[in-house]
């Protein structure tokens, strides 16, 4: 069947909820390219919304997720133990930073990580606010909802949400929410935190602050360097547990392993999912041993957490980050991309702004430098002509104005090249 054929069967069989960006069904995907069931071959700059760090199919991931079904697909963590869980869990706790005993548990996805995370934190606080942020998005279960800001598509419609929510303004310094400019601000966002705690929550009712180190969904919007040693501090000064949610920035996106690893910070609580299992369903809280070992035996966990499966193919997506050197390959690509994307600002004013870390990068789009009104139909126009061409991109932000990239570190220099010109033509035509 071709493309137009099996999207009718999805019209009459799947409901609309759940997006698609391309008309289009994947037959076959190998390393930074896909092709569909016509036939035409796609250069990929989306990344399985960041899943693909190391590329589609990687023949080291298959081969672990081929050797462990042929042992055993399941067991249930909870009813008979496979070693994969318990060698996973070593790992990360030595990856993660902060120079204390750390734990790990593992979920399904993104979402559940920072729902576990989250009773981790009241559990050991003994406490039930949670601050999160304007921007923020952590997921489309109800916690994760509550925790998300952007109302449509998210929200709209799925409430009432989680109570004990409260959300202060982010540092999205090109929109800044004070009307200041940075560094002549010194990150006042930050000790925000301080006046935020007058009229919204006491921090004796805090357990937790939750935040990407770079807003995923929001707009890669991504802090100065001042802001979380800043936003950390006050935490440990009031016994507020810092929980990063390293969900798309985590397993290289940045050029470090976390991306909280380029402000320095230990988070006392990390989220990691997508991109460090290789496209397996796979998620994990890893933190502090004396806040992760508090809550009760059967407190935590779930069917299929921790799959075998998962595990060895997470295992596998670490050694390929080191022994491979794509840690240094994504610090690479992201040097290419930042120059190429400066050099498409000074040319083009639809792009408003530059911003990111390693190749977690994103251009804003604005109808107007000086205004800065966001250019949310030239974005969706932007998106379909790459498609057209061969290329496939993701936007995101509040307005929708944002272009990101999350292509595989695997990405041959032909590939980058070709994709970033079909960018780059296709901004032309805005």
């Amino acid at each position: 069947m071709n493309n137009a054929e099996l999207l009718r069967l999805r019209e009459q069989h799947v409901p609309q909820g759940p997006f698609n960006t391309a008309p289009i069904f994947i037959k076959e995907a190998k390393g930074a390219l896909m092709i569909d069931v016509e036939g035409k071959e796609y250069i990929d700059f989306a990344g399985g919304i960041g899943v693909n760090n190391i590329g589609h199919s990687h023949p080291k991931v298959v081969a672990a997720i081929k050797e462990q079904a042929d042992r055993f697909t399941h067991t249930c963590f909870h009813v008979a133990m496979y070693d994969s869980y318990v060698e996973l869990a070593k790992r990360l706790n030595e990856l993660a930073p902060g120079n204390f005993d750390k734990m790990t548990m593992f979920a399904n996805s993104g979402a559940e990580a920072v729902e576990n995370a989250v009773k981790i934190a009241r559990y050991a606080t003994g406490r039930q606010g949670i601050i999160c942020f304007e921007n923020a998005f952590h997921g489309r279960t109800l916690l994760g909802m509550s925790l998300t800001s952007k109302v449509k598509p998210y929200k709209y419609n799925f409430g009432p949400f989680a109570p004990e929510i409260y959300r202060m303004p982010f540092a999205y310094c090109y929109r800044c929410p004070f009307g200041l400019s940075y560094p002549s601000c010194d990150a006042s966002c930050a000790d925000h935190l301080e006046d935020f705690f007058i009229g919204n929550v006491a921090p004796e009712c805090t357990a937790a602050v939750i935040a990407e180190p770079i807003q995923g969904e929001g707009g890669f919007i991504t802090p100065p360097p001042e802001y979380f040693p800043k936003l950390k501090k006050t935490c440990e000064k009031y016994g507020i547990a810092f929980i990063a949610d390293e969900v798309q920035s985590g397993a290289g996106r940045t050029g470090t392993f976390l991306a909280m690893e380029q402000w320095n910070v230990a988070p006392d609580l990390i989220t990691m999912a997508k991109s460090f299992a290789g496209g397996m369903p796979l998620s994990a809280v890893t933190g502090r041993k004396d806040l992760m070992d508090k809550p009760h035996v059967g407190g935590l966990g779930g069917t299929y957490t921790g799959n075998p499966l998962a595990c060895k193919a997470a295992l596998a997506v670490l050694d390929i980050l080191i022994e491979d050197n794509l840690l240094e390959k994504s610090v690479q690509l992201g040097k290419t991309l930042r120059s190429r994307f400066d050099e498409m600002k000074e040319k083009y004013e639809v792009i408003g702004d530059v911003r990111g870390l390693g190749p977690m990068l994103a251009l804003e789009l604005v109808k107007n430098r000086e205004t800065k009104e966001p250019a949310a139909q030239e974005s969706k126009r932007l998106v379909q002509r790459c498609l057209e061409k061969g290329l496939i991109i993701l936007s995101c932000g509040n307005y929708g104005n944002v272009i990101r990239t999350l292509m595989p570190f695997v990405i041959t220099d032909e590939q980058l090249e070709k994709g970033l010109s079909i960018l780059e033509e296709s901004i032309a035509e805005l």
